[in-house]
């Protein structure tokens, strides 16, 4: 079997999805047929729509919509992408946590969102003749070992996104450290054990073309950790993402991975490029500003498509990035573009600094009974035994007590 369309196929470990209940058909066949708005398990709970493809489709990576994803950890609250991050962001209940990658010179994968170190470190102080011609410190010109020299601070710089006004963490303030993407998947492996809450990696591959031109496969490495540490079928609670398309179908196609891969686009995709995407992906992140326009003019208010499109072919969606701190013009208050984005969009997930914000919007969501989803779509993988997978919704439902 190859990677197609989930609306092509109704793999025998099937599941409906809905309210974040589980429901097992009686007859696939039946059930295929059914379109989702006749599909209730509340009559209570109103149906949302967003013209996903209707029919049975594996079960997805998270008992709960939209599922949200801890932005290069808590980052509202400490230096990104410190275990410290990490922690709140369990702490919070994020479904997932993210970890952006890079390679040191010796090649150890470590969680950093720049492959630039100038604006969350104390570079430039401890190793002032280390800067290249462009008078930027680079994380793979180091060592591990001489990286874990560096102090981790907040994050600095003429261009934040959100406004410099002290309610973030103190910038160069506390003892923070650059961790390997293995201290943070054991670390998150760690919490989800001693809590009882499971949360999922959300991996990304940072510029792995410009590694390569250092003799640094990126990519490799990363996979092997995942593997290393367990996360190697198609159904294991991680999501893997890349700006470079490319890069993702030679992870597919090239090296056999058989994870959910996500494509990150700034801008709306042409439906060209989000077939091409379909065919090798799982999900599409895109920007918040590329889906939802401002409250200028009546064209202003238009929602992209997207969501539509890419739902049609497929793909789970899940946006970038909710700042509680940067909210965008148009919106008043942080549920305002919560609602936009999960009730009149229809995203699967959101990326968020503060996660716990989404959590909290969730929770009342489903108080008031409001929490129904349409389906959520993962593919099925070759290699993959139809009756042998136990769908991560399964596990995480019963260790999260959902």
């Amino acid at each position: 079997m190859t990677a197609s369309s989930a609306s092509a196929g109704i793999p025998a470990a099937g599941l409906l999805r809905r309210a974040g209940m589980l429901i097992r058909p009686p007859s696939l066949l039946i059930a295929a047929l059914l379109p989702a708005a006749f599909l209730h398990c509340d009559s209570a709970v109103a149906q949302i729509s967003d013209a996903a493809p209707s029919g049975v489709v594996l079960g997805d990576q998270s008992a709960e919509f939209p599922i949200v994803i801890a932005h290069r950890g808590a980052s509202g609250y400490l230096p990104e992408h410190t275990q410290e991050a990490a922690v709140l962001a369990h702490a919070m209940r994020a479904d997932y946590i993210e970890q952006d990658c890079v390679l040191t010179s010796d090649g150890v994968a470590v969680v950093l969102h720049d492959m630039v170190l100038d604006h969350v470190s104390d570079a430039a102080e401890r190793f002032p003749e280390r800067s290249r011609d462009d008078d930027h410190w680079y994380a793979n010109d180091f060592t591990l070992a001489e990286l874990r020299q560096l102090r981790i601070h907040e994050r600095s710089g003429p261009r934040l996104p959100w406004p410099d006004s002290g309610t973030r963490f103190p910038q160069r303030r506390g003892s923070f450290r650059i961790s390997t993407l293995a201290e943070h998947i054991q670390l998150i492996e760690g919490l989800n054990q001693s809590t009882g809450h499971r949360a999922g990696l959300y991996v990304e591959l940072k510029q792995p073309a410009a590694h390569r031109e250092r003799q640094l496969d990126l990519t490799q490495a990363v996979l092997r950790i995942l593997t290393e540490h367990g996360y190697d079928a198609a159904d294991s609670p991680v999501f893997v993402q890349c700006f470079s398309l490319a890069e993702l179908q030679r992870i597919r196609n090239e090296l056999g991975c058989r994870l959910p891969l996500v494509w990150l686009a700034s801008q709306a995709p042409t439906q060209q490029e989000l077939q091409t995407a379909a065919a090798t992906c799982d999900g599409l992140g895109i920007s918040l500003s590329a889906l939802v326009r401002g409250p200028g003019s009546a064209e202003d208010r238009q929602l992209s498509d997207i969501v539509e499109r890419a739902h049609a072919l497929g793909l789970q969606v899940h946006v970038w990035t909710l700042r509680t701190d940067a909210l965008p013009s148009w919106a008043r208050q942080t549920n305002d573009v919560i609602d936009r984005l999960v009730t009149e969009a229809g995203v699967d997930g959101i990326f968020t600094d503060q996660p716990d914000s989404v959590v909290k919007w969730r929770s009342e969501q489903r108080q008031d009974g409001n929490a129904a989803r349409q389906f959520r779509l993962l593919k099925s993988r070759e290699g993959d035994a139809a009756g042998q997978r136990q769908p991560i919704s399964d596990r995480q439902s019963a260790a999260n007590g959902d």
